[in-house]
């Protein structure tokens, strides 16, 4: 039997955690108490530390993540889904906090950006 090599990426999982603070408007210290886990444990994971079940399991409901999404590895089967562009292009243009003109910048900021640090 071979090891598995699957991981599980929790530098995406933070930024996508941060991306959800900074849309609610919050602090780190909010996010904690709204998820009932300790801020400690937020802080260790922006240095690179894994939370433990419990933690990820609430932060993932507080955000709204599927955590499959996170898993990082050669055999991991994927359900056929929209592009990542795709996806932000359709949430900045339904953000009720977005101006139709600031939602098309960030757009644009977005793909040309994309464009120039993907991979090839």
């Amino acid at each position: 039997m071979s090891a598995i090599k699957t991981r599980f990426d929790g530098e995406a999982f933070f930024a996508a955690l941060d991306a959800q603070r900074i849309g609610q408007g919050l602090t780190w210290r909010q996010v904690a108490k709204q998820c009932g886990v300790s801020a400690s444990t937020l802080t260790r994971m922006s240095q690179g530390k894994l939370p433990d079940a419990q933690g990820l399991a609430a932060l993932a409901a507080w955000a709204g993540l599927d955590t499959t999404t996170f898993l990082r590895g050669e055999d991991i089967p994927r359900p056929s889904q929209p592009e990542p562009l795709t996806m932000i292009s359709t949430y900045l243009r339904s953000d009720p906090n977005l101006s139709p003109e600031g939602a098309v910048a960030l757009d644009e900021l977005i793909k040309a950006t994309y464009a120039r640090l993907r991979k090839q």
